[in-house]
This record gives structure tokens, sequence and C-alpha cells, in this order.
């Protein structure tokens, strides 16, 4: 009976082998599980969470027979003074100019959630207008309203599937700008910082200081992807010059929408 009690016991020695594998095996887990979480927030990843809702953009314009895609937009948050420090996120749009009371009005798709991007990431078009932000692109991109302006745009399908541009201009659901409309996507300025009903502003502010940036424009064929704090420790009199002019423009395929890197 003693002989068989002590087979069945475990031996110090043998508990500390089973932890030493135990601890072996978490610290070989967590840089994998780091290296998967980073790989969401490379270029890369950005590039594949982009490529994926290209392609459900296409789906929907097709099933819908009308002109649909998605749009890139800061969440606007009334704390942040800095664009950069607001999340980004990928929202999907349809042409529906009887809801929105606009011939080139999109609202948000029915039924389909924004989809976030990794805040560590960013898409912009890097176009800017001049009377925003000064008469070059280096005084442009240190302003606040361009840099809402230039990463808010949108990439359009048209009803058979083909890349277009289009003339884009997001209004809720309910087509209203005064304030009665409970679209919890696009709404207006008090919805979205007062009563905070909605997530985005929508295109109806074309005037300083309280534009953003916003407003109707075409759709793109091309967009970067910037890495959120590079950017931020890039000398804000020289965004342009420094860091954005020399990023890699992504273009996408007319016919697939797949993207393409010229």
């Amino acid at each position: 009976m003693r002989n068989k009690r002590r087979q069945l016991g475990v031996t110090l020695v043998e508990m500390m082998v089973v932890v030493a594998i135990a601890a072996l095996m978490v610290g070989l887990t967590i840089p994998a599980a780091n290296m998967l979480l980073n790989s969401f927030e490379s270029e890369s990843g950005a590039k594949s969470i982009i490529s994926s809702a290209l392609a459900s953009a296409r789906a929907i314009a097709a099933k819908e027979q009308r002109y649909a895609g998605i749009r890139f937009q800061k969440r606007y948050d009334p704390n942040n003074t800095d664009p950069l420090n607001e999340s980004q996120y990928i929202i999907f749009i349809v042409q529906d100019s009887n809801r929105t009371g606009l011939a080139n009005g999109f609202r948000a798709a029915d039924g389909i959630q924004p989809m976030k991007l990794p805040d560590s990431i960013g898409v912009m078009d890097l176009l800017y207008n001049p009377s925003l932000g000064g008469a070059t692109p280096d005084i442009s991109f240190a302003n606040s309203n361009v840099l809402r302006d230039t990463t808010t745009f949108s990439i359009v399908f048209s009803p058979s599937g083909k890349l277009v541009i289009h003339d884009v201009r997001v209004r809720n659901r309910d087509g209203q700008t005064n304030d009665s409309s409970n679209d919890d996507i696009f709404n207006t300025i008090y919805n979205v910082e007062t009563s905070r009903i909605a997530m985005f502003h929508q295109d109806d502010y074309f005037t300083l200081p309280t534009n953003y940036g916003l407003g109707q424009e075409s759709s793109r064929n091309n967009f970067v992807i910037y890495d959120t704090k590079k950017l931020k420790q890039t000398d804000v009199n020289y965004r342009w010059t420094k860091y954005l002019s020399l990023l890699n423009r992504f273009y996408i395929n007319p016919y697939t929408g797949t993207i393409i890197t010229q």
C-alpha cells in the first residue's frame, strides 16, 4: 500500500518541470499573439481590411442595383483638438436621393455598422484645400480642418461593380438638417457633439470655423496609409515634406475593385 501511494504522488522535481514547461509555453505564445495583433495594425493589415470592405461595397452595389461604396471618416471627439487622436472608421454608404433629399446624396447602408480602423494607422486621400490651411502642403497639413478633410473621403462603385468617380454628399437617413433625425451614424453637428446620437458629421457645413473640412466632393480611386505615431512625431510644419509626400500611394483597379500599388 505504501509503495502504491508513493507511485501516485508527484515529486517536487516533477512539479518544477511542469511549471517550467508551462512558463515556456506562455513565453512562446505571447510573442506570437503580439505578432498577430501587430499584423492587423500594420500597412499590410490595413490593406486587408480595406480590401474586404471594397469587396463588400461592390457586392452591395450589385445586389441593390445602386451606387454604393465605403467612406473613410474620423469620429469627431469634442475633447480632442488634434484629429490624429480621433479614431477613423470605414462606413458603408449607398446613394439614396429619395431619403437624403439630395441628387448626389448618400446615406449609411442599412444594417451594417461602421468598421473601426486600428488607432496606429490611418488613411488619407492627401488632397487639400489651400484656402483652409495655407498656400503650401506643409502649412495645410498643420491645420486640423485639412487633416479632417483629407481623412474623410469616399470610394464608390456603380451598379455594375465598376469603380467610378461620383459626387458624394452624405446625410442622415431622414434627410434632415434641423436636428430631428435619430440616425445614429451620420447626423447634424448638434446630434453628434451635444446629444451624442450619431457618430459622424454629415456633409452640410461649408463655412469656417465649423465645417471640419467637410462638404460635397468627388469620390476617389486612390489613397495612402500613414503611421499615426510617425505622423505625430513629424514637425507639424513639415508633415508633407518629411513624411506624407514619401508614402506609397495605393490605387484601385476599376474593374475588379482590388488594391494595386503604383
